[in-house]
């Protein structure tokens, strides 16, 4: 039934406080059910960041451990990953004004510069709604991202960046991969 709503909203425009409203329905999850390869998604709610991950290339988050997340995991065109340093990446350009087209190649020319293979965040329980739940929280970032259970292998993620001048709330899903992908 879960799994099912997602679903639906995914398939659509939700509003920021429908989707709150099913967030706070959710299960929490433990960091430890976390490890693994996961796929990303964005769900639509009108955020200023919607299609930028997407039109980037990025596929998901890799759990390793408790201290060592990779929390953008991009895929080339050829279907390899590789693992982008998030400091690197500024959160203050008007993304909404960037043209969607122009960001996958300017992803490809700044690769060798924001490609890593360190971590750069780490798993931790963390009260968020009145709940705690396993949150990704960035090494060198003001980000959080805090993670609520669909399904074993389906997470519905938010994005809660303290330095944006916004009520807004950026909303992924992440979904397991079975097996491991193909890091460069």
């Amino acid at each position: 039934m879960k799994k099912e709503r997602l679903n639906q909203m995914l398939s659509r425009q939700s509003s920021q406080e429908e989707a709150f409203a099913f967030f706070d329905e959710l299960d929490t999850v433990e960091p430890y059910d976390m490890w693994g390869i996961w796929k990303g998604e964005e769900l639509a709610t009108g955020h200023s960041f919607e299609g930028l991950l997407t039109a980037s290339g990025w596929y998901g988050k890799e759990f390793r451990n408790a201290e060592h997340v990779d929390p953008l995991v991009f895929e080339k065109k050829n279907g390899e990953l590789y693992k982008v340093n998030p400091l690197l990446i500024p959160l203050n350009l008007p993304f909404d004004k960037i043209p969607k087209r122009l960001i996958r190649p300017a992803m490809t020319l700044i690769r060798p510069i924001i490609k890593t293979k360190k971590s750069a965040a780490r798993l931790r329980k963390v009260e968020y709604r009145g709940k705690l739940t396993a949150s990704m929280v960035y090494d060198k970032k003001d980000i959080i991202d805090v993670f609520r259970k669909v399904d074993p292998d389906t997470l519905l993620g938010i994005m809660d960046i303290k330095s944006m001048d916004t009520d807004d709330t950026y909303f992924f899903v992440l979904n397991r991969v079975n097996g491991r992908g193909t890091f460069v």
